[in-house]
Parts: C-alpha cells; sequence; structure tokens
C-alpha cells in the first residue's frame, strides 16, 4: 500500500465520474485516509461515494466527506480545521475541482472571467494555502494541482481562453510553492490531463470528439482511473524526488 495511514484531501470528489472520485478510490485501496471535498457534497452524494469504493475495499469508513466553495477562502480554513479535528493531521492534498466554459475571447463577459479565476485559480491558491499552513508545521506533505493540456497549448479542445489562463495559472502557483516550500519537505506538482472521460467531454458532439480522438496518438480518449494513477504516483514516495514537476496525462495529444 503506497498511501497506508496517510490523510489525503481531495477536491472536487462530488460526482463518480470525476478525477477527484477516482483518485479518492484508488487513494482508499492503497490504505489512505480519504477526506472527498465538493462544492456540493452532502450526505446522499457521501453515502454514493461510499458505496462505490466499498466495493473496492473493506472498510468504506476511512471515507469522510465535508462541503467546501474553495472560492472562499474562510471554506478553505473551515475546511483544514475538520479534517485536522477528524484526524489530528493532512499528509496530501488533491486539488481537481473546477469549471470549464468554451466562449470565443472576444464573447467573455466580465462576470464569466471572474467565476473562471475565482474557482480554477483563486480556489487553487486559498486551499494550497490553507493546507500549506499545515504542511509547514509538520514539516512534509505532498500537492498535486490538476491543471489541463489547454494550459499548454492555449485552449481549443474544451475550453477557451479563460479557462486555459485560469490552469496556466494553476501551473505557475505549483512551481512556486515547490520552489518556496521544498526546504520545508513539501512538494508540490501539476498534472495536465486531456480528452479525460469526465462530464467536462459532454458539451462535445459525437463527431468533434471523434476528431479529436483521432488526433490522438493513442486512439482514444483517457479513463479517469489513469489520471488517478499519476496523482498517486505524485503523492507517494515513489515520486520522493519530484517537485515543481508537470505531468502529461494526454494519450499523446500535445509532445512536447
Amino acid at each position: 500500500m503506497l498511501l497506508k495511514d496517510k490523510v489525503c484531501l481531495i477536491i472536487g470528489a462530488g460526482s463518480l465520474r470525476s478525477i477527484g472520485y477516482a483518485t479518492a478510490e484508488l487513494f482508499a485501496e492503497h490504505g489512505a485516509k480519504v477526506v472527498v471535498v465538493d462544492v456540493n457534497m452532502n450526505e446522499k452524494i457521501l453515502k454514493e461515494i461510499r458505496s462505490s469504493i466499498q466495493k473496492k475495499i473493506s472498510n468504506p469508513g476511512i471515507v469522510h466527506g465535508f462541503q467546501c466553495d474553495i472560492s472562499k477562502p474562510e471554506d478553505c480554513e473551515s475546511l483544514v480545521r475538520h479534517t485536522i479535528d477528524l484526524f489530528g493531521t493532512i499528509d496530501c492534498l488533491v486539488n481537481s475541482a473546477g469549471i470549464v466554459q468554451s466562449q470565443a475571447f472576444l464573447e467573455i463577459s466580465e462576470k464569466e472571467l471572474d467565476q473562471m479565476f475565482d474557482i480554477n485559480l483563486k480556489g487553487a491558491f486559498f486551499v494550497c494555502q490553507s493546507v500549506l499552513r499545515v504542511f509547514v508545521e509538520k514539516q512534509s506533505g505532498t500537492i498535486v494541482n490538476v491543471a489541463s493540456l489547454a494550459a499548454q497549448r492555449g485552449g481549443g479542445l474544451v475550453g477557451g481562453s479563460h479557462y486555459a489562463a485560469s490552469k496556466g495559472g494553476m501551473l505557475s502557483m505549483t512551481k512556486s510553492i515547490a520552489r518556496e516550500f521544498g526546504a520545508f519537505g513539501i512538494r508540490a506538482n501539476a498534472i495536465c490531463p486531456a480528452m479525460i472521460e469526465t462530464p467536462m467531454l459532454d458539451g462535445l458532439s459525437k463527431e468533434r470528439l471523434q476528431m479529436i480522438v483521432d488526433a490522438i496518438p493513442l486512439k482514444r480518449t483517457g479513463k479517469t482511473r489513469e489520471m488517478a494513477g499519476a496523482c498517486l504516483f505524485l503523492s507517494s514516495d515513489l515520486s520522493g524526488f519530484i517537485t515543481g514537476a508537470t505531468i502529461d496525462v494526454n494519450g499523446g495529444a500535445h509532445i512536447h
């Protein structure tokens, strides 16, 4: 077990089709004490998550859930306090929360731009900030921020320019965290997924999706479990000398 007894916060895990859920499931399989977090989290959703994970492991009781709007710093602080009260510490943060929109550049309103940055960038910043206070005190911890291929190529597949910019900011933030906090035994890395089978692909027509898949060297979309595997690697001691890195999980859609 790669994460035995590690306390792992997984942000953006409210849907069974999400990268966050797949990561929670895989982490639980590897012995982690998992806290699933989502702005829509409630008892019904948590029950569904526990029931689904129970099919993989015998003890779904190690999975807890909290509601949190990461765009509000006070919510992030409250989340960390609740987790500390529950488990006494936090060892790992996986931030996979986010929204996507695909408007053309000249059609993006100020409200839409603010919402995109509030959740995808400021939200990531606030939750990292809250968790880092714990990590600095204990002199250890890992952060995995889920960005996007859009940050590397400038959108063009699913999200618009504001989505790409928000995820680009996440990449820069992750590198800054790695540089500033490495001396405290803290590692921070990012993952850039593309065409993973999540609700983000639901808005694409069948023809558009097939055209994109045809251009991917592996000729298929990615599984959330495959993204979860990258999160597991970066959260475990297997990647102990990796920080400030960006890992591509895109089937070869962007080779650089």
